[in-house]
């Protein structure tokens, strides 16, 4: 499992790629079982009111949250040129420059239960 995360504005988001031979968790929409790299992250918008509040570049955002949008892929070149830019629309969502995200990927370990 990868964690992908985009770093700008002051703050971050991070999502995860279940890679070939990882299970990615099952949910409504989730992609087809057959599919050897999973990319899930949140997804989410600025709205004038209500929702969660972040300071971004300086100033307060109001952010709505949509459902993870789970998406499949055949390679892992293609699942992380696709997770950059997801996070990077979803800055750019919020009025942050989609070219100033800095990105991390780490390898983190999937925990099993004993």
């Amino acid at each position: 499992m990868l964690m992908v995360r985009g770093r700008a504005g002051g703050t971050e988001l991070t999502g995860t790629l279940y890679e070939r031979g990882e299970k990615a968790p099952t949910f409504k929409g989730a992609p087809n079982e057959d599919a050897a790299y999973v990319w899930v992250c949140d997804e989410f918008y600025e709205v004038d009111s209500g929702g969660s509040s972040q300071l971004v570049d300086g100033r307060e955002v109001n952010l709505a949250f949509e459902s993870p949008m789970p998406r499949g892929f055949d390679t892992r070149d293609q699942a992380l040129e696709a997770a950059k830019e997801h996070v990077r629309t979803q800055f750019a969502r919020i009025g942050v420059d989609p070219a100033s995200v800095e990105f991390e990927v780490e390898k983190e370990e999937l925990k099993t239960d004993l």
